[in-house]
């Protein structure tokens, strides 16, 4: 017989320990070693069995056990301090604080999926634990942020291997009342419920949980209500589950019902309005729509107008360095379910346009929706400004305005407590980072070699204990017997080099490549002098059966006998697998197909730990790679042959292992130190640990986009949206004209025929202007290198000024200076101009001569 619902019976709290509600409830346990101490502290057994989730403890300690520790004076002392400790956390000002006005009031983070803890599984991969670690790093900084995203009642799915390695999904049931989480409600009592309209008259509600993640309050709507009928009880069953129409469905639960859910948040509980709305991806776009729809109801402006001030306050994030990844709907589903929802149809489909007349993309509707846009690496900034260069026809790639801010990680989630103590991320004085920009943590050249060697040691010992109860489990699970298991007891060795490979299984990611000569491989893993192991986890999405194939290739190789004490696929990658790869693992690997991988934080992770990366040169490693903190696998860029593009690659990491890794970490001093490996893990923790922090990552998106993007908001709301109609208006009259717009002649004075570097160079500009004013345009001197085709490159632009009229005939004059020897080039170019603008190439129109 089947139970119709599943919740918890929790006992009582005795009065002296109400205040355990109080810190369950807030997630800033999940990275708080003291807290978490402290439900250990309940009962260590239970804490175990339930995975050190504080929830499910409170749920199933005994009375008994609570009415002891209710008498334990130096348990409720402790109870206490934590408690005084979190509410320090909330109230004392920290860095934002001390931006002054100019920082917006509130800022407001969509995404559709957040990792804060395993305990709330709503994430899948890269792309949640980011939008996580942000929510945390916020919370330390003190932002003012607000999370928004939906409550998935089975959220990704739990991961398991049939006896012949196929990957198994098991999608279990939440109850968000056994979930750290507390519902939204109205004054009397009742929850708030959220709306947003759907075709035929059809209506989808949803409730707001609230998840409190330090400081930052995080909003997850909930569909599965009895106001919905059962095809909208559905929406939010899975993450990335379902159909377009489904999908299409979510993301508008999303962007239109999570600016609905904000609005009633913060009306409940006097928090200010957003003043800035950052859109993680394409799957919140409809956000922008909602907004647009507010302010032509409730302010009487167009379409246009409402855009403009919209943009203004929105922040676009792409993650996506390959245009399959972006989410496009048939054009006809969003004119069947936007066809009545208060905006111009016309307008909408345009914000999606593509290529492609019959879709809609979400992510060039993020683009046009959002004033500031940005990749989450270098690297993948610049591919980002090829792949949407489309969208800003005229300009060279390198004036597409879409900018970088490379990710990061939250240390205190994902740094063993033992490092943290020891002082690796502190400065020489001891001081604790704190926020503050610093170079390197230094505190970490005071400890000895031989301390950093043993506590690495201590950490892959861990990580060998932990894989060896999970392949034990794993292997009952896919129908082995107890007495075939036994191996299991002395798989893997605390004291050989253990590499670890955990990360979702798209096919760029390349899984199998480490197979690519599998005689290779065995002899590595089986070397009786100097072996690796290898620890590997990631989970392929349930439709895709390529991936599933690539694990099940995995499973077979790891399967065999002769090598399964050295390599191991563990099924389930989470947040609470993951610590213990970032801890224990001294190699971290990433082969992804170049330029693939927007960003890859989990060799971010591990670098925070001490683990040295072994990767392509891709994502955040391209840029932070520095010869000291790992090794750069060589790629073969521009090999259109995939298959021997991988043979290349797979020879380099091979040979990287065999010539320069292995021997580094076997070679070892009179004490057994491996004293050249040991300098390259202080290298890392001392350089590469300040750089890749979330901290760093949040104080970036603060100065580069927050701000701005909160006084480019409050500018176009000012006096009733005035200058939001004036730039409206502005645009279309631009516009209009054009076309029209002309470089007549350019002349060039004061070079000789011979010039020479530290001279310069008098340009003077005939522009036609027909229906424009000199001051509505900008007209700039481009200059820099030239190419055998007469193509610049690292072009500098100076701005020129406006000498002459004579009707609709300008000229304008600048000075360029000869500050490079070779081939050196010019040319002028003529864009529109205002103050509101944050990139001249925003209108995406340019004249040039």
């Amino acid at each position: 017989m089947q139970a119709l619902r599943r919740f918890t019976v929790r006992a009582a709290l005795p009065e002296p320990l109400a205040p355990l509600s109080q810190l369950v409830m807030n997630l800033r346990w999940s990275w708080h070693a003291e807290t978490r101490d402290l439900f250990e502290t309940l009962d260590p057994d239970l804490w175990q069995r339930c995975g050190g989730d504080p929830v499910k403890v409170l749920g199933e300690v005994s009375a008994e056990r609570l009415a002891a520790l209710a008498k334990d004076r130096k348990f409720v002392r402790r109870l206490q301090d934590a408690v005084d400790d979190l509410e320090e956390y909330l109230s004392t000002p920290r860095w934002y604080q001390s931006l002054g006005a100019e920082a917006p009031a509130s800022i407001a983070y969509f995404s559709a999926e957040f990792g804060i803890t395993e305990v709330l599984p709503q994430y899948s991969g890269g792309l949640g634990i980011l939008a996580g670690d942000h929510l945390k790093a916020a919370s330390d900084l003190g932002l003012p942020l607000i999370g928004v995203g939906l409550l998935y009642r089975a959220g990704y799915f739990t991961q398991g291997l049939s006896a012949d390695g196929w990957q198994l999904e098991h999608y279990p049931s939440m109850d968000p009342h056994g979930l750290p989480l507390k519902l939204l409600r109205q004054p009397d009592g009742s929850a708030v419920v959220i709306a947003v309209p759907l075709p035929e008259g059809r209506t989808l509600h949803a409730h707001v949980w609230r998840a409190q993640v330090g400081r930052v309050s995080l909003l997850l709507l909930d569909s599965d209500i009895e106001e919905n009928a059962p095809s909208e009880r559905v929406v939010t069953d899975r993450l990335y589950g379902g159909d377009e129409d489904h999908r299409l469905r979510q993301e508008m639960l999303l962007g239109i019902g999570g600016v609905r859910a904000l609005r009633a948040y913060c009306g409940r509980t006097a928090t200010p309005a957003p003043e800035v709305f950052h859109a993680n991806e394409g799957h919140a776009g409809f956000q922008g729509v909602e907004r647009i729809r507010e302010l032509t109801e409730a302010h009487g402006l167009s379409f246009a107008e409402a855009l403009q001030a919209v943009r203004a306050g929105t922040v676009f994030t792409t993650h996506t360095p390959v245009p399959a990844g972006i989410d496009r709907f048939p054009k006809a589903l969003i004119e069947r379910y936007f066809a009545g929802f208060g905006v111009p149809l016309h307008d909408l489909l345009v914000l999606g346009a593509e290529e492609d007349p019959t879709k809609f993309n979400m992510a060039h509707m993020g683009l046009r929706l959002g004033q500031r846009a940005n990749g989450v690496s270098q690297l993948h900034g610049h591919v980002s400004r090829g792949m949407f260069s489309d969208l800003w026809p005229g300009f060279d790639e390198s004036d597409v305005p879409i900018g970088s801010i490379t990710n990061g990680v939250h240390a205190p989630t994902w740094t063993a407590r033992e490092l943290v103590e020891m002082g690796t991320q502190s400065s020489s004085q001891g001081d604790r980072y704190d926020g503050e920009d610093v170079e390197h943590f230094d505190g970490v050249d005071k400890i000895p070699a031989s301390d950093l060697w043993s506590i690495r040691r201590t950490l892959r010992t861990r990580l060998v204990e932990e894989v060896r109860r999970r392949i034990r489990d794993t292997a009952l699970s896919r129908g082995a017997t107890e007495a075939e298991v036994g191996w299991t007891e002395t798989a893997f060795d605390p004291d050989v080099l253990t590499i670890g490979f955990a990360r979702r299984v798209p096919s760029y990611k390349r899984l199998t490549l480490m197979l690519r000569d599998p005689d290779r491989l065995k002899a590595l893993l089986l070397d009786p002098e100097r072996p690796i192991q290898l620890v590997i986890a990631g989970k392929s999405h349930p439709a895709d059966d390529g991936g599933k194939k690539l694990i099940q290739q995995m499973v077979a190789f790891a399967d065999d006998p002769e090598i399964r004490h050295r390599i191991a696929f563990l099924p389930g990658y989470d947040i609470g697998m993951a610590r213990y790869l970032y801890w224990g693992c001294d190699v971290w690997l990433n082969n992804p197909l170049r330029p693939l991988e927007a960003c890859g934080t989990s060799g971010m992770k591990a670098a925070l730990n001490g683990g040295l990366n072994l990767s392509i040169r891709d994502g955040w490693w391209d840029e932070w790679f520095d010869g000291q903190n790992g090794w750069a696998i060589p790629t073969a860029d521009g090999v259109t042959d995939h298959d021997r593009r991988d043979e290349v690659e797979a020879r380099a990491i091979y040979d990287l292992l065999s010539n320069q890794v292995l021997p580094r970490f076997y070679e070892r001093d009179r004490n057994g130190v491996p004293g050249r490996w040991v300098e390259m893990v202080r290298h890392t923790l001392r350089e590469t640990g300040p750089k890749v922090l979330a901290t760093r990552m949040v104080r970036d998106y603060t100065r580069a986009l927050y701000v701005p993007a909160a006084g480019s908001a409050r500018s176009m709301a000012a006096d009733g949206y005035s200058p939001a109609r004036g730039e409206a208006a502005w645009r279309t009259h631009v516009l209009s004209h054009w076309h029209d717009v002309r470089v007549a002649h350019v002349e060039a004075t004061g070079g000789s025929d011979t010039p020479q570097i530290g001279s310069t160079l008098d340009l003077r500009a005939e522009v036609e202007l027909p229906g424009l004013a000199p001051e509505e345009v900008e007209v700039q001197a481009a200059y820099g290198r030239v190419d055998d085709a007469d193509g610049l490159h690292d072009v500098t632009t100076v701005p020129m000024k406006h000498e002459q009229t004579d009707g609709s005939r300008h000229w304008f004059t600048a000075t360029v200076p000869l500050e490079r020897t070779g081939a050196f080039g010019y040319t002028v170019r003529v864009l529109p101009h205002s103050a509101h603008l944050a990139d001249p190439a925003e209108l995406g129109v340019v004249t040039s001569a």
